[in-house]
Parts: C-alpha cells; structure tokens; sequence
C-alpha cells in the first residue's frame, strides 16, 4: 500500500458545528428535505464550461427533481435509474426530449447520505459543477441550508435475496439482504496496493470518511489532455488541479486528504449512483473494482429483479413492488 502523506482539507463552519452535534440526525421513519434553497456555481468536469445549480427544498413523494434550465425552457427529468443514460466517467440522465444532465452523482450521494429524500435541482446547464472533486461543497451547503422532516413516511427498498453482476473477474457488484445499509469495496488502482472500505455510511461517516475524496487521475493524463484540447478533441475540459486530485505513482501531488482516498471516492460515487434507486437500501453491498458503468448496469439488475426487493416503511407496512 502507498505512503502517500495525507494532505489538507477545506474547512467548513458547519461541518464542525454538525461534529460536535453527532446526535444531530432526522428520524428514519419520515421523508425529509432542505429548510431552504442553496446555489453552487463552478466548472463542469466534461464541457469545461461554467454552470449554476440551485437545490430547493421538495415536496414530499418527489425524490430528486432536476430541472434543465437553458434558453429559457425548463425540462424536468427524476432522478432516477429508468433514466440512467451512459456517459463518459460520469453518471448522467435524460428527458424525454434526449436532453442530457450530467455528473449528478457527488450531489446525489451526499443528498442521501444526510437523509434527503425530495429535492428539486434546478441547473442552468448541462453538467453539474465539479468543485474541488468532493461531495465536500455539498455537504457544507446542505447543512447550511438545514434539514426539514416531512409528514409522510420514508420508504425503503428492503433486499430480500442475494444480487450479484460480474462485469469481468476484476469487476463486480453484489447485495444480500441485511437489517441496516452497509457497504464493503476494494479497489486496486496502480501503484496503490489493495484498498478497502467498509462500514455503514452514516451522516458522520460520510461527512468525515468520505466526502472528502477527490476524483482523481494520472498527472500524465493532465498533459495529455492538454495536448489533445488544442486539437479540440479533450472531453475533460474542466480537468485543472483545483478540480482533481493528480496522481504520480501512487501518490498524490500534495498527499492524500484521508487514508485509502482512491477508494474512498469509489464508495461517494457507488453512493451517489444508487441513490438513483429512488428509495434507501436496506442491504449489504460488496464489491471490487466499481465504476459509473457498473454501478449503474448493477441497479437497473437489481431493480428489474423484481422478487429480490421489498419496498417498505420502518412502521412495518409493506407494500408490494
């Protein structure tokens, strides 16, 4: 495993003020959203161009809204898995009109992880901002803004029988049935050794084992891109070194933010693309190697299996899928 030394993080007010109230949580048995609305405006990883996204409290049993707002015409798409559509090294979704929002996922994971269930996101683009490669901005705004319990219950997607899809021997995704929602990856990335993550991805957890991890890539892929955008043919056109972490031989430029930092930002994805299930999980996930493709071949698997999930309320109601 690497040495790499473990470099500085951002400091957010509210992310202290929400470590010394640990007890500080929102009841699991009712749906939630934001006190009031929050705005973010940076590059996106993909176009390169400068984008605003504005995340508004939702009204409850609407999941997660996103609204392209461009020219003056608003699209509305859920954020959900029925609208998964493939992108290069991001998750996106798309209308019906096949307009395309992409990199929802670091939004989306730090949305769940503190409970989040109905938010409507309102972006003028077509990407959602980078920022540092962190869900740490979202955090930070999230708890800025506050979070409001709803009068409707919360349901769960309770997995009732083992899933498993193996993209190749390297890659592969699985779930089994299991009272609370935890996770266990591992990845290898070259120069690292074999990392691991594993444990329940409270608000805590989250905010302090996970969010802070960057998307990151080779400093030599840098100057390639560099060299490929003068011939116009980069796709990474917002690639600077305030919107990725480089790495060099299993290092990174500046150190790690936290331990194990390359898988780590494989969980915050994995996070970010289940919660396009539109529901929590109640299960146990494993797995090697994961990617936006296979994380999201791996939910419309489990989600098309039917008999494998239960949809439910933690008041014991059940309700056929």
């Amino acid at each position: 495993m690497s040495t790499s030394r473990v470099g500085t993080m951002p400091k957010f007010t509210a992310l202290s003020t929400f470590r010394s109230e640990p007890g500080k949580t929102l009841s699991p048995y009712l749906q939630a959203t934001l006190r009031k609305p929050f705005s973010h405006f940076g590059v996106g990883l993909h176009s390169g161009r400068v984008t605003r996204v504005t995340i508004h409290p939702g009204a409850p049993n609407t999941g997660y809204l996103v609204s392209r707002i461009q020219r003056g015409a608003i699209e509305e798409v859920p954020a959900t898995w029925t609208n998964y559509v493939p992108q290069y090294m991001c998750t996106g979704i798309q209308s019906r009109s096949g307009a395309v929002i992409r990199t929802v996922e670091h939004l989306l994971a730090s949305l769940s992880a503190f409970g989040i269930d109905n938010a409507r996101i309102d972006i003028e683009g077509e990407e959602l901002p980078i920022l540092d490669g962190s869900a740490l901005p979202w955090c930070h705004s999230i708890l800025e803004a506050g979070l409001a319990e709803q009068d409707e219950p919360r349901r769960y997607l309770r997995i009732m029988r083992p899933v498993e899809l193996v993209e190749d021997p390297g890659r592969w995704l699985r779930i089994e049935p299991a009272e609370t929602f935890s996770l266990r990856i591992t990845s290898d990335p070259p120069g690292f050794g074999l990392l691991t993550w594993d444990g329940e991805p409270s608000p805590e957890r989250f905010l302090r084992e996970i969010a802070p991890s960057r998307s990151h890539g080779p400093l030599i892929g840098y100057f390639a891109k560099l060299f490929f955008a003068l011939t116009g043919q980069s796709r990474l056109r917002g690639v600077n070194f305030q919107t990725v972490a480089f790495t060099v031989r299993g290092h990174y430029l500046g150190g790690m933010r936290i331990p194990d930092e390359p898988v780590r930002h494989r969980v915050l994805d994995l996070l970010g693309d289940l919660a396009l299930s539109g529901m929590p999980l109640l299960g146990r996930v494993t797995g090697h190697g994961t990617s936006h493709r296979l994380n999201n071949m791996f939910l419309r698997t489990l989600m098309e299996s039917t008999d494998a999930w239960q949809e439910i309320t933690l008041s014991g109601d059940q309700h056929s899928a």
